[in-house]
């Protein structure tokens, strides 16, 4: 009879939840799910929170595995060489394998005054916190919104098309990740809700108010609420438990997703940085890695080599309000290219991607291994800036003493 090996997983998001789902497959191992929430949070749909047209939540019942445990709690240190983890209820779980999937959240800011006054939603209890300020506003309150990114973009759209006094401050280009093509679709999309967009290289912001935002041209926009959308951090307990990260604190892994400092953990999503090249923090990353980091595991419990990443991806999908919204295509390696779809197909297809999300986690809870985008091939790309990592290194290293 085969012994039972402990599995548990850090984070209840996109990759938690796929890596969970998964690793029910073998039998003789027990699963269990830490999270901070008692539910599953639809993040690509928090704009929606804000904009009042959907709670962006949904119960674990529907996407986590009946043989996946759940405990609602949050981690506080990772005791890697006693296999254990101290929780914030001061209980403690011990691991035969750990899956660090802690996701990511609003970075600091770093700008006089945005802490104090302005409003990240990079998390369920931001975007709550700011739906009853946005109730409490008039209609004719100027609203601003920090980012350019995803984020920003539908937030600044879905506030517009609810009657909003909408002003999106790029801090520089407007959707970076955008093809020029699919830029100019969404700024004519942006102008036609009658949001004002607020470009170039002079627009990072200086500073915040309580009733305005101050740009670096020396320009001060007036603004009653104001939205920070301006990047990611990630949570700091990989640094806090002494395992090696990146520079911004996500877990350095090699390509099979195994932390550098110890086999037995293991890293998926906006967490992990395998090999010191992270992937852009997305859903449509965070999946394919959890179910990669599930199959590492499988792998070695198994006595087998586990299989590299193989990342590829499609594009990238934002909605433009209810109405309206874009889907970038690009490269397999993550470039945008110039075809997109605009228009009401492009909100059809972005309702599509954030419904087939929640499937996607739902037909690997009922059953287990049935998930494979992460084994479409699209690492050649990343194979490329690998070798040219390693070709680099001797000319960066510290000569010999």
């Amino acid at each position: 009879m085969n012994e039972n090996t402990d599995v548990v997983v850090i984070g209840g998001g996109y990759a938690g939840v796929m890596a969970a789902n998964r690793l029910t497959q073998r039998g003789d191992v027990s699963v269990t799910l830490i999270n901070p929430r008692a539910t599953f949070v639809e993040r690509i749909r928090l704009h929606q929170l804000v904009g009042g047209t959907n709670d962006a939540v949904v119960d674990y019942r529907e996407v986590l595995g009946e043989g996946v445990r759940l405990v609602v709690d949050s981690v506080t240190r990772i005791d890697a060489a006693g296999r254990g983890l101290e929780l914030a209820s001061g209980g403690s779980v011990g691991f035969d394998y750990l899956v660090y999937a802690v996701g990511s959240g609003s970075a600091d800011p770093r700008v006089p005054g945005a802490a104090e006054f302005a409003y990240p939603i990079a998390d369920l209890e931001e975007a709550e916190r700011l739906r009853p300020v946005l109730d409490a506003a008039s209609a004719a309150a100027p609203v601003t919104v920090v980012g350019a990114g995803p984020t920003g973009i539908e937030t600044a759209a879905e506030l517009a098309e609810a009657g909003r006094a909408v002003t999106l401050v790029c801090g520089g280009v407007l959707g970076p990740y955008l093809h020029a093509r699919g830029r100019r679709s969404v700024a004519g999309r942006l102008a036609r809700l009658g949001v004002v967009v607020v470009d170039g290289p002079d627009t990072k912001v200086t500073a915040v108010t309580r009733e305005a935002v101050r740009l670096a041209d020396g320009r001060e926009l007036p603004s009653e609420v104001t939205i920070w959308t301006a990047g990611f951090g990630v949570p700091d307990l990989a640094v806090r438990s002494g395992l090696s990260t990146d520079a911004l604190g996500r877990l350095l892994t090699d390509e099979t997703l195994t932390s550098v400092d110890d086999e037995r953990i293991v890293a998926a999503g906006d967490s992990a940085a395998p090999s010191g090249l992270p992937l852009r923090m997305s859903c449509q990353a965070a999946m394919p890695l959890g179910a990669r980091a599930a199959d590492t595991i499988l792998s070695r419990i198994a006595g087998e080599q586990p299989s590299p990443l193989n990342q590829a991806f499609a594009g990238q999908c934002i909605s433009l309000g209810r109405r309206a919204g874009i889907f970038q295509f690009a490269h397999k390696h993550d470039v945008a290219v110039w075809f997109h779809i605009a228009g009401r197909p492009g909100a059809k297809i972005k309702e599509f991607v954030c419904k087939v999300t929640v499937k996607h986690l739902t037909d690997e809870a009922h059953k287990p291994g049935s998930y494979g985008l992460h084994r479409v091939s699209g690492g050649t790309k990343r194979q490329e800036l690998l070798q040219a990592k390693r070709d680099e290194a001797p000319a960066t290293a510290e000569p010999a003493a």
